[in-house]
């Protein structure tokens, strides 16, 4: 059983939606601190959102108003609702959580899962 899947990435138009998500299956997530990140071909990997410690998210200026990053602590799933998507949009998109360890959180990488956004 794989530890960490996401999921929800696929191909869609400009203006469409997706929702991605990131579950652990085998442990469970810290209630903070979960992000998501990103890499189109050729660029670096960029921050997209996160969770902050007192619960409220932030995003980067490319995807603010448009992605809503959330976590089900009953599910010990994150997700990234992703709206008015745009070509430039289209990258690997990775989930990073904190695993819960004691008192303690683990920053743990998901696979990735790809979006295309055609024009």
């Amino acid at each position: 059983q794989v530890p960490l899947v996401a999921s929800g990435g696929g191909s869609v138009q400009a203006g469409g939606s997706l929702r991605l998500s990131c579950a652990a299956s085998t442990y469970t997530l810290c209630s903070y601190g979960s992000s998501w990140y990103r890499q189109a071909p050729g660029k670096d990997r960029e921050f997209v959102s996160t969770i902050l410690g007192d619960g409220t998210t932030s995003a980067a200026d490319s995807v603010k108003g448009r992605f809503t990053i959330s976590q089900d602590n009953d599910q010990n799933t994150v997700y990234l609702q992703m709206n008015s998507l745009k070509p430039e949009d289209t990258a690997m998109y990775y989930c990073l959580v904190k695993r819960q360890l004691g008192y303690s959180c683990l920053a743990i990488w998901g696979q990735g899962t790809q979006v295309t956004v055609s024009s």
